[in-house]
């Protein structure tokens, strides 16, 4: 796996890409809130794209490189992300269609910019529909930013997941599993959901 340092408007951020000859796609996820590239399920995912003939890229957002574990705001982000793939897709992966996700906070941002980075497929690990609840405030929750995707989108959440779970709706399909947050317990069932559904976007070899 090769490890790039890309400029973006926000700071530094770190690619870690593997390619695959003739690839027909390649998938593009990043990680959560305060976790990095690590984290079991991200790893399951890329390890299922490898075997079925796509490239991947982790991309660690650059907070993370600088060494802080709490986010910047999400337009933040979203710009850094956005510059990311531009970049991965003027050269390295140039000329194939992208998959683009990430596990939770990653999840959130591949949506939000699912237009603006032209891509044919979204992958959300354990998508955190709900944040806690603060105080005495009411929960809100971001399904707008899932319900705004409008390519096919995979959600593969935990039935234990405090963040709760997501409806199906025309493009998205939610697949529970039994785990909760983390994913960890069902990493068979991740990796399961997400062969099926490369290869009914048609971009895996199987």
């Amino acid at each position: 796996m090769k490890a790039l340092e890309l400029l973006t408007p926000h700071g530094a951020a770190r690619v870690h890409l593997q390619l695959v000859q003739d690839a027909r796609a390649a998938l593009v996820l990043g990680h959560g809130a305060g976790g990095g590239i690590a984290a079991p399920d991200l790893l399951k995912a890329t390890a299922v794209a490898a075997e079925e003939g796509l490239s991947f890229v982790l991309v660690e957002q650059p907070y993370r490189v600088a060494g802080r574990r709490s986010p910047p705001a999400a337009r933040q982000l979203d710009t850094a992300w956005t510059a990311v793939v531009e970049r991965l897709r003027a050269r390295e992966l140039r000329g194939i269609p992208l998959v683009v996700g990430g596990r939770s906070s990653g999840a959130r941002v591949a949506c939000r910019t699912a237009g603006s980075t032209d891509a044919a497929g979204v992958l959300c690990l354990a998508f955190p529909l709900q944040p806690p609840r603060r105080s005495n405030q009411p929960r809100s929750d971001r399904l707008g930013e899932l319900d705004a995707v409008t390519v096919p989108t995979l959600v593969v959440q935990g039935v234990r997941d405090a963040f709760g779970m997501p409806p199906e709706s025309t493009f998205r399909t939610v697949v529970p599993v039994q785990a909760d947050h983390g994913l960890k317990t069902d990493l068979d069932a991740v990796a399961a959901a997400v062969r099926t559904w490369l290869r009914q976007l048609g971009l895996a070899s199987g």
